[in-house]
């Protein structure tokens, strides 16, 4: 089974190609969503989070407020770190588990990694697809899906490693600047190129 990370930046168009993905029938994790369950109510996860944190993190219902604890983050490298510390070996172990399940039972899956890069996972992967969209429309959509200021969106898109990188380094690029059907057709043709590069 050839595994497939997918990367891209913030507000990229990761979910739109993870969705185009799992309609043709191709299975897929999300390292975001693996992110939220491994930080549940009565995980160890959010216990060290509280720990680092405190309870100010939390919202009224005990679950982890996302937003407050983004605007620390984002604003506090070391913070952003410690939090990476505690979460990214617990999303690397979920995906590392789901894609050896995975494994025997379909010609490939995709683990969407929006950090790949950032946490050194490139090697975990036979191919890297990555999303792009200019640099303008990235911020436009950060701040428009957030709703951020200019600045804020700005430190959120610099926290991680730029798209022209991102490009440069993974094997497969999808441009997300044009309308939903280009995108999902630059999928199908990726897909395609994987079935043709074999095993």
């Amino acid at each position: 089974m050839k595994r497939v990370g997918l990367t891209g930046g913030i507000a990229t168009g990761k979910s739109v190609v993870r969705a185009e993905l799992e309609r043709l029938g191709v299975p897929t994790i999300d390292a975001d969503i693996v992110a939220r369950d491994v930080v549940a109510p009565g995980t160890s996860g959010l216990t060290a989070i509280l720990g680092r944190f405190g309870t100010s993190v939390l919202d009224s219902d005990g679950t982890l407020d996302r937003r407050k604890l983004g605007s620390i983050v984002f604003a506090d490298e070391a913070a952003r770190r410690d939090l990476e510390e505690i979460v990214h070996p617990k999303v690397k172990a979920a995906i590392d588990t789901w894609l050896d399940s995975m494994s025997g039972q379909h010609n490939l899956a995709v683990a969407v990694i929006p950090l790949l890069y950032e946490t050194g996972r490139e090697r975990d992967f036979d191919v890297i697809v990555t999303t792009a969209c200019s640099s303008e429309e990235q911020l436009r959509r950060v701040m428009t899906r957030d709703s951020l200021s200019e600045p804020q969106a700005r430190q959120r898109i610099n926290a991680q490693l730029s798209t022209e990188e991102k490009v440069r380094r993974a094997n497969y690029a999808i441009w997300t600047d044009g309308t939903h059907e280009n995108t999902k057709r630059q999928v199908v043709e990726t897909l395609e190129q994987l079935a043709r590069r074999g095993s």
